[in-house]
């Protein structure tokens, strides 16, 4: 039974064995060289790379942009690609690479990612003109309206943020977050008026624009101060630059005198209406 058996086993062991080398044997080695974009206009992505044998190349930009690199059999592959017309939603650049021997077997390389210059416009629908930055300006402008309340009053208050610094890890059309500072006026309060400076974290999510917890420090400079901790939530966009959103604030201060808002209490709430846009701020 074994004398049987074991001729079969050796035949499957030597079918499986050169199936395997077979794969091995068609796979390229792709080592990028070189990967950047260049700062000046008109940005390109400049890409070179070496193969373990001749072939011929593609690389692939975002899963969408497909470009021949080398339509020659060679090892040595190099493309430059001018950004200026494409699109992108994401501060880096992930790529594939395909490569192909003389006999058509594809070897497709890992993921890559170049960083965007920050001083690339992502689409030509935010290649704004003069005029669009000056209507951008009095937009930004705009304060945000807020409801205010307390125990024992309501109140009315206008507000405007200037976002300060942004700090951005992967998605570009909203920072992950920022350091701003604020300045609120309080109709017919004790105390009209409240400087804030506090951080924002920004989650991008779908169907909206963004959630985003925040904590700021307030105070009146006349020794009132406090801390405040918010929520907001961006609904819809304007002209990819401005983020219409909804924003719940808690207010606590430290300490209350009389003479201080709010019949001297320690907490208050703000409920506000505006537009979010970190267009003139530092990006990190």
């Amino acid at each position: 039974m074994i004398k049987k058996i074991l001729p079969v086993f050796l035949l499957a062991v030597q079918n499986i064995f050169p199936q395997f080398n077979s794969v091995d044997s068609t796979l390229i080695e792709i080592n990028v060289i070189d990967s950047y974009i260049t700062p000046e206009i008109p940005n390109k992505f400049v890409l070179s790379f070496f193969t373990s044998d001749s072939c011929k190349s593609k690389v692939v930009l975002i899963n969408k942009y497909a470009y021949e690199v080398s339509k020659v059999y060679t090892d040595n592959h190099k493309i430059e690609i001018e950004l200026n017309k494409l699109k992108f939603d994401s501060a880096a650049i992930k790529y594939i690479v395909y490569v192909y021997d003389i006999k058509q077997n594809e070897t497709i390389s890992q993921e890559y990612e170049v960083e965007l210059p920050k001083e690339i416009i992502l689409s030509p629908e935010q290649d704004v003109s003069l005029m669009r930055v000056c209507l951008g300006g009095i937009v930004f402008a705009i304060p945000s309206i807020s409801y205010v309340w307390d125990k024992h009053e309501k109140y009315w208050s206008l507000s405007k943020e200037l976002p300060l610094l942004s700090f951005y890890s992967g998605g570009y059309n909203y920072p992950a977050g920022y350091i701003g500072v604020e300045y609120s006026y309080i109709f017919h309060a004790q105390t009209n008026n409240i400087f804030r400076v506090g951080y924002k974290h920004l989650i991008q999510i779908p169907d909206l624009s963004y959630f985003s917890p925040g904590i700021n420090y307030f105070t009146d400079f006349k020794g009132y101060s406090g801390l405040s901790s918010e929520l907001s939530l961006g609904l819809f966009q304007l002209q990819n630059v401005f983020t219409f959103y909804v924003r719940y604030r808690y207010n606590f201060s430290f300490q209350h005198n009389t003479g201080v808002p709010f019949n001297g209490l320690t907490d208050f709430h703000e409920i506000s209406l505006g537009l979010f846009s970190n267009f003139f701020s530092f990006n990190l």
